[in-house]
């Protein structure tokens, strides 16, 4: 272990992800990162969500050496389709009423770049999420309280969101937030990082 211990650099301008990482009591900075999110052909969601994860975290540990730099992604997905952040209430609305009464799969990606060494980890957790039945007008009373347009699938989980769902699973309830920290914190012990 170094005396001092390396810059932790989170490579995303999200406000979940940042208040995720503040959970685990480490001084920490922010960069935004720049990468293509436009899915690859016959590209898996489970392979998007780490491709971009890495993309994320490559891209700021350019800019920032020496530095352990965490990049993540999550992925939205109903078989081979792909729910992104909406954007506006008309599109979450198409959104939820595609996903109401299916199960969901979202793919949380979550990658850490040792910039001391170049050394890469990247895991996913994977997070089944079940939708009631909703009807459209539900739907937009939800998006009227929450309007979760900066979020896959449209829904939070962690505010009224939970409301919609008839059932979630996975082995890390931050996951779906944005940010896995079971994965995270074995990934920075990995690294040397002492956990508080």
């Amino acid at each position: 272990m170094n005396s001092h211990p390396p810059r932790l650099v989170l490579a995303s301008t999200s406000a979940y992800r940042r208040q995720l990482l503040e959970r685990l009591g480490l001084p920490f900075e922010v960069s935004a990162p720049q990468a293509d999110e436009t899915r690859l052909p016959n590209e898996t969601p489970k392979s998007l969500a780490q491709r971009l994860a890495l993309a994320k975290a490559r891209n700021v540990a350019r800019q920032r050496p020496g530095a352990l730099v965490i990049g993540s992604d999550q992925v939205a997905a109903l078989g081979a389709e792909i729910f992104g952040k909406p954007g506006t209430v008309e599109n979450a609305v198409a959104q939820l009423q595609r996903m109401s009464g299916q199960e969901v799969l979202f793919h949380t990606a979550v990658a850490l770049i040792d910039g001391r060494n170049g050394s890469e980890q990247c895991e996913n957790v994977l997070t089944r999420v079940r939708f009631r039945r909703l009807d459209e007008a539900e739907i937009r009373r939800y998006l009227e309280r929450e309007p979760a347009l900066d979020c896959a699938g449209s829904a939070k989980c962690e505010g009224l969101g939970i409301t919609l769902l008839d059932a979630l699973s996975g082995d890390d309830p931050t996951a779906l937030i944005g940010l896995p920290l079971i994965a995270l914190a074995r990934m920075l012990r990995a690294a040397g990082v002492e956990m508080p």
